[in-house]
């Protein structure tokens, strides 16, 4: 490995010259305490920054043993570590000065939740910090001393200041940690009591706006009612009080701006730690619970939507049934069945967002528009049996139908933000009324036995669908050879290259290095990562050069859009209504497993279970690896496996 004045004397070397030389800088460098590594150099100062990673020996790093062990523990402290090193950038960003993105210092940012990140990782060797770095120039030309201010002395100062536990606040590291053992306790007890949500009294619910997921200042703070409060005793904070739901159907009543939808809110997030502060960091839910709403225009692919669905007109199979452009009814029952494919067990309904026709059907419509010519079953008459014969439970702010308080277990009114429960007032009240139906014939947990067709390409750089038929250019893949250098449509880091002999390869390279090539390729993906390169002279992991028998190799470019969608090549996966996730670094970590899938796993025997649970078993042993280019980029978040089944189920392909 060489040394930091080998790194110094070579960047002295190459000052003023174009800015394709900074890519002779790629590679491992000695410092005196830890190894900067520079995966990737931007094509030029305008493009996505630089790809660095510094690694840092857990001899030298020095944070407890105890610390690192249990995965809550350690994804709490890589949290912090990313935090702390942001907020050292932020104190000599852009303080190197030239053009583009020259100065930039960045990394993952955090917001309230406690996510496992690509940003820092904490292994048995020890810690690896990814981050991004604008290379200094004058027009596009190297400004060496620039980059000397950097990379010789605020990084290091950010290094040292952020990675090692001797400069930190032992107390602040010690809480974060604890605080994540402690909702780690939480969830165990939640399973162990078949509980499936705790909101702890003074918990501050309201955001502060509908931009901002901080606490809203000056807001009513959680109070549990008598009849659902529990008290349990955490390893760390010890007696904790707060109400405590238990499986089942909950509903959840009140007036509106009651805060109904706030405390649905707050439970949807609770499937992920939240930070000290946060005021959300003792409301856990279920970790597979999963929010439920109308998707109008969603695509649907082979769903057995029979429990909900029927008998209808065109005769169509609703056993298999598949469309392009989904109704919000369609969608909703598709939604249900995909998420007990998934292995949810709490489902989540707000009234607001759903269709109403397939939430409920009252008595007089049932009158006028006779069962026959229905063909959709109500939610309200399988809800019920969703739990006793499929272990589903539900939680469900309702405000327009008294109907499921018939069938609700639990019964929560809000009033002025505070919960009460009104169970056994409104049972006594039902009495007296005449009882909907809210039991439908035929329930029959589906098979999940659907197998997707093998997604290929063609063999002459255009694309194939789900069917193996090739497209127009319009959808999937280029014709010619090679890249053809669409600017608009540039790559992201984690491009994926296959040869025609079937080999995969990834990612791009000049032939001197493996950091991708800076004469060809487009600008790069819009969420910043990387460019990419010509396929001519792609490297498998192996470093072996791939590609030299045939220049035609398979392209699934990447792109992300924040929290609203992503792309492979041309085709748009929409998310927006996915919405417990929470970081649009989600979105890129799920496109890049989705491209994974489609590439190396989906072969048209594999079911869409045995398909996803693929893609998870790669993630588990090798982490960010096999869903990465020819390094592991700042920029991932890790994903819940229900919205990787939810993107697979909306890729139109």
């Amino acid at each position: 490995m060489k040394t930091q004045n080998e790194l110094r004397t070579l960047l002295r070397s190459i000052d003023h010259k174009g800015y394709p030389a900074y890519k002779s800088l790629a590679g491992a460098w000695k410092f005196d305490r830890y190894t900067l590594v520079i995966d990737h150099v931007q094509g030029d100062p305008f493009a996505s920054p630089s790809s660095l990673h510094v690694e840092i020996p857990h001899a030298l790093a020095k944070f407890p043993e105890a610390y690192y062990q249990k995965d809550c523990s350690r994804i709490a402290l890589q949290d912090y570590l990313v935090r702390q090193v942001g907020k050292q950038f932020e104190q000599y960003n852009f303080k190197a000065k030239g053009s583009g993105k020259s100065g930039l210092l960045s990394i993952s940012r955090c917001g309230q939740a406690v996510l496992e990140r690509s940003a820092c990782e904490i292994t048995k060797n020890g810690l690896t910090v990814r981050f991004h770095v604008g290379f200094p120039a004058f027009g596009r030309t190297i400004n060496a001393g620039e980059l000397d201010k950097i990379l010789f002395d605020f990084l290091p100062r950010c290094v040292e200041n952020s990675l090692f536990y001797a400069r930190l606040d032992a107390g602040k590291v010690q809480r974060a940690v604890f605080l994540a053992e402690d909702q780690e306790a939480v969830r165990h007890i939640l399973k162990e009591e078949k509980l499936v949500a705790f909101v702890a009294n003074g918990s501050v619910l309201p955001r502060k706006s509908g931009v901002s997921d901080l606490p809203m200042a000056d807001s009513v703070p959680f109070q549990s009612p008598a009849s659902m409060e529990r008290t349990f005793k955490l390893p760390h904070k010890g007696e904790i009080t707060g109400m405590a739901i238990p499986e089942g159907i909950t509903l959840i009543v009140g007036g509106g701006y009651h805060g109904k939808s706030t405390l649905l809110e707050a439970i949807q997030m609770g499937i992920y730690d939240h930070i000290e502060g946060d005021g959300r960091e003792f409301v856990i839910t279920d970790d597979t619970a999963l929010k439920l709403r109308a998707e109008d225009g969603r695509s649907i692919r082979n769903v057995d939507i029979s429990l909900f669905i029927n008998d209808l007109p065109n005769k169509k199979d609703t056993t298999k049934f598949s469309t392009e452009d989904a109704s919000g009814s369609t969608s909703q029952a598709a939604a249900v069945v995909e998420g007990m494919e998934a292995g949810t067990r709490l489902f989540l309904i707000d009234e607001d967002t759903s269709a109403t026709n397939f939430m409920v059907r009252d008595e007089f419509m049932q009158q006028v528009i006779v069962r026959d010519k229905e063909p959709i079953t109500p939610f309200l008459e399988r809800a019920g049996e969703l739990y006793e014969k499929a272990g589903i439970s539900t939680i469900l702010v309702a405000g327009s139908s008294g109907a499921f308080f018939y069938i609700a277990d639990h019964i929560l009114m809000m009033d002025c933000y505070r919960p009460v429960d009104i169970t056994d007032r409104v049972k006594a009240l039902c009495d007296g009324h005449t009882a909907p139906r809210v039991k439908a014939p035929g329930f029959a947990v589906p098979e999940f036995d659907r197998v997707l067709p093998a997604f290929r390409k063609a063999q002459k750089g255009r694309g194939r669908g789900w069917d193996g038929k090739e497209l127009g250019r319009k959808n999937i893949g280029y014709e010619g050879s090679g890249y053809n250098g669409d600017e608009e449509n540039g790559s992201g880091y984690g491009s994926r290259e296959r040869g025609e002999d079937g080999d995969s390869y990834r990612g791009s390279a000049m032939p001197e290095n493996r950091y991708g090539r800076e004469s060809q390729g487009g600008r790069g993906r819009r969420d910043g990562y990387g460019e990419r390169g010509s396929s001519n002279d792609s490297r498998g992991r192996d470093g072996n050069r791939g590609g030299q028998r045939d220049s035609r190799h398979e392209h699934m470019k990447t792109k992300s859009f924040g929290l609203e969608s992503f792309s492979l090549d041309r085709e748009e996966v929409n998310v927006r209504y996915l919405e417990q996730l929470l970081d649009p670094e989600q979105v890129s970590a799920l496109a890049h497993m989705l491209c994974y899938g489609l590439e190396q796993v989906m072969d048209g025997k594999k079911t869409v279970r045995q398909t996803v649970q693929t893609i998870w078993n790669a993630w588990e042993r090798e982490g960010w690896k096999p869903f990465a280019g020819s390094f592991v980029p700042c920029g991932l978040v890790k994903p819940r496996i229900q919205e990787l089944y939810a993107c697979l189920n909306r890729f139109r392909g």
